[in-house]
């Protein structure tokens, strides 16, 4: 009976595996397995990463993947938004350099991953430091002559750095630039913290706590130094049908000195060129012209200015001599000095309304509103009530302008 049962069961093995021949071949021609790249690049993933390491190298960015499918399975996978996933397992990792298998998963069924490229990623794990530094300003460049910083003041004295352990023990500096080339002004506002080594070479890959800081720096004049405004004499006039278009110094400002102080400040606010003759001129002029200054008095830098003159075909222009400054917003608390209190307003437009202008169509107007005590250079400000007519040029280009407060009367018993 045992026999029997045996062969009973090794027909019904056999005939069970012919049947599910049978099937598989017949799945197999209705649904054939397709091999295919997946048409997309599949974004490449972290994860298990310790907090305490950060990997040093960029990784790529995403991964190319083969995979084998029935067609039916395919129809699925391309449909799918995100059917495929990439990723790097990094939990078992510690700080080294490792080759780390990329691993795959795919979300439909039945499905082989046939290929992955790259199969495998070199990658560098750092231990993740902290390091906190004291942060140091470092003036770039030159004030001016006659120029000196004040007492620095800045938000934060410290900054905290992290990142890899390699590049924090390298980090010898936190610093903040601050330009100091040309500025006659106080200096604030918000600069970025930078990190160097020993040999000041700019560290990367850092992250700073904070990134930038609120930095000031007074700019103080030095006694004896004094910024004038540049007024250049001309005389004469250009040839018939030619005008006088414009007139500029460089520079328009200029610093003085005298090792007596009282005598720099008595100075009316501006300093004279050597008379220019304009008489016949028919093109353009570009000059040197020295300054007339008075004895004990000399100019910081170059002894003269370069001036600037053009002249152009009349269509129209006249000069108005001696134009009275008018102030624009002075707080009733103080009082105002302006040096010089009149200037020479260059107006060019047709020769009909420049015929019928008169003085009165003419303002010229320093604005000093928001202005606290002290002394300024100004540029005027020129109002026409005549349409179609415009400013040319304004000598000096700037005036002086010194406030300060209301003298308070005494009273008397």
């Amino acid at each position: 009976m045992w026999r029997n049962f045996g062969q009973n069961l090794r027909t019904f093995i056999w005939a069970l595996l012919l049947a599910l021949t049978v099937w598989v071949s017949a799945v197999t021609s209705a649904d054939p397995d397709q091999v295919r790249a997946y048409p997309e690049a599949v974004s490449l993933e972290i994860v298990g990463q310790s907090p305490n390491l950060i990997l040093i190298e960029a990784l790529p960015q995403s991964v190319e993947v083969t995979l084998r499918a029935p067609r039916s399975v395919w129809e699925k996978i391309l449909v799918h938004p995100k059917p495929v996933r990439a990723f790097l397992d990094l939990s078992s990792l510690d700080a080294g350099q490792h080759l780390a298998k990329v691993q795959v998963q795919v979300s439909e069924w039945p499905v082989k991953v046939v290929s992955v490229t790259p199969p495998v990623i070199m990658l560098n794990l750092e231990r993740l430091a902290t390091r906190t530094l004291d942060l140091e300003p470092v003036l770039v460049g030159q004030l001016p002559i006659g120029f000196q910083t004040g007492e620095l003041e800045l938000e934060l004295k410290q900054v905290t750095i992290s990142g890899p352990e390699s590049v924090v023990e390298k980090a010898t500096h936190a610093q903040v630039e601050i330009l100091l080339s040309g500025q006659r002004d106080d200096i604030s506002g918000i600069f970025p913290v930078q990190v160097v080594d020993s040999n000041m070479n700019l560290l990367t890959d850092l992250t700073l706590t904070p990134e930038s800081v609120q930095a000031t720096l007074p700019i103080v004049q030095q006694g004896g130094y004094r910024d004038m405004a540049v007024k250049v004499i001309v005389r004469g006039q250009p040839a018939n049908g030619y005008r006088l278009a414009s007139i500029t110094s460089l520079p328009s400002v200029v610093t003085v000195f005298s090792t007596d102080q009282e005598l720099v400040n008595a100075l009316p606010g501006f300093v004279e060129t050597q008379p220019l003759d304009l008489n016949n001129a028919k093109a353009d002029i570009s000059t040197r012209l020295s300054l007339n200054l008075p004895p004990k008095v000399s100019v910081v830098g170059t002894q003269d200015v370069v001036v600037l003159v053009g002249i152009a075909a009349i269509q129209g222009s006249l000069t108005l001599s001696s134009k009275d400054v008018e102030l624009l917003g002075l707080e009733p608390t103080l009082e105002a000095h302006i040096a010089p209190t009149s200037v020479d307003v260059i107006i060019s437009g047709p020769m009909p309304l420049l015929d019928a202008l008169s003085a009165q169509d003419v303002r010229v107007i320093v604005d000093v509103t928001g202005l606290t005590a002290g002394t300024y250079q100004l540029t005027p400000k020129v109002e026409i009530l005549v349409t179609g007519l415009q400013v040319e040029s304004i000598l000096p280009a700037a005036v002086e302008v010194i406030l300060s407060p209301t003298a308070t009367p005494t009273l008397r018993p």
